[in-house]
């Protein structure tokens, strides 16, 4: 597979590494992007790994609390401009109403959910005409509490992020708080324990091998039994806590963890969900000037 400007600056957008060093690890993986990474990584060239999924797209993500249940979903369209525009925003409300009392196990059934004699789809599609753009309809999923727990609910930006988490033992208020720190944190997982032994194993690699490489570079190499017995466990452990919402340092007080948060009205976390707009979605990127060029019969 050809290494293209396209991938490079793909890779280089995750990694936040060099362009040449984009280049290097594109064609040492023939072109493959989570391999290409990986290489990056263990070479301790990416700076800032972001994840696959925070890809550009536009639209809005939502929420909806009925009783027990909190309605997640995200709509999409194809700018910023009409993610703003009023029939958009009427449209996303109307899915939510529509959705939250009607049975469905996946984006697909929601899409076949009747109102008024229609499909979602339908009415989406005909709003769609309205607003001018493609519209559509992704990551819909219900959400139910106990009696006894509690939600914490938070829509950030208008809905670019919104973040869900249910408590046990906790008031709307520390809900809301720990859905807060969610949306800015972004955790991949609740505690340590959560974490498989898979995952584990692929990310200790991952240190062990750039630590290594990072130590052949060395004026003053340590000896590898020491980089395996103390240095890569350590790394390896403060890794985790970064993507463990119990462990992350408190959005609003960073001197406590969230578990220290939480401690002082004796909650826990029995679960959390976080949506941010565009997540798994490429946007085609349009070179205007090419496209102009191209329809004047010029070259760029």
């Amino acid at each position: 597979m050809t290494v293209t400007p396209q991938l490079v600056k793909e890779l280089r957008d995750r990694t936040q590494a060099g362009m040449m060093d984009c280049k290097k690890a594109l064609e040492a993986t023939d072109c493959d992007m989570e391999k290409a990474v990986i290489w990056l990584r263990e070479k301790g060239m990416a700076k800032s790994l972001k994840k696959a999924s925070r890809t550009a797209a536009e639209g809005l993500c939502n929420f909806v609390v009925k009783g027990n249940t909190v309605l997640t979903y995200e709509v999409n369209c194809e700018t910023d401009f009409a993610a703003k525009n009023t029939k958009f925003l009427d449209l996303v409300a109307k899915i939510g109403e529509i959705l939250i009392d009607a049975n469905f196990s996946n984006d697909e059934e929601a899409l076949a959910v009747e109102s008024n004699g229609k499909a979602l789809s339908q009415i989406i599609l005909e709003d769609s005409a309205v607003i001018g753009e493609k519209v559509s309809l992704r990551r819909v999923q219900k959400i139910t509490k106990e009696d006894a727990q509690t939600f914490g609910c938070y829509k950030h930006m208008g809905g670019r992020i919104v973040s869900v988490v249910i408590l046990d033992n906790a008031d709307e208020t520390v809900a809301k708080d720990v859905a807060m720190h969610i949306a800015a944190n972004n955790p991949q997982y609740t505690s340590r324990d959560q974490i498989s032994a898979e995952v584990v194993a692929k990310e200790t690699q991952i240190i062990l091998t750039e630590t290594l490489n990072e130590n052949a570079k060395s004026e003053k190499p340590k000896p590898e039994a020491i980089i395996e017995s103390k240095i890569v466990p350590g790394r390896v452990d403060k890794h985790f806590k970064e993507i463990c919402l119990v462990d992350q340092p408190f959005v609003k007080n960073p001197e406590e963890t969230v578990s220290v948060f939480l401690s002082h009205t004796k909650s826990s976390v029995a679960s959390f969900k976080r949506l941010e707009v565009g997540e798994g979605i490429e946007k085609q990127v349009v070179d205007f000037a090419a496209e102009v060029a191209a329809q004047a019969g010029l070259s760029k």
